[in-house]
């Protein structure tokens, strides 16, 4: 496995994680339990921020740019809802 693939799987990996402590945090049951979801979502999300930047800076996760004016469409759509 090369270094791209490692860190496509591990971002894979983080994201579903990330899901997991993310559903934990809504359905807990108490404040103790959803502290300490919503702590571990937190840093799940850095380390998910830490792949992705590095992998964008490798060019392994190429990003496109969007015009301004399918910003505002999308704004403009939610923003009626």
């Amino acid at each position: 496995m090369d270094d791209k693939n490692l860190m496509e799987s591990l971002l894979l990996t983080t994201k579903g994680v990330g899901d997991l402590y993310l559903h934990g945090s809504i359905e807990s049951s108490t404040a103790k339990v959803r502290g300490v979801f919503d702590s571990s979502l937190t840093r799940t999300l850095q380390m998910q921020k830490e792949i992705y930047d590095k992998m964008k800076e490798k060019g392994w996760y190429p990003t496109q740019n969007v015009e301004q004016s399918k910003i505002n469409q999308t704004k403009q759509k939610f923003a009626s809802n």
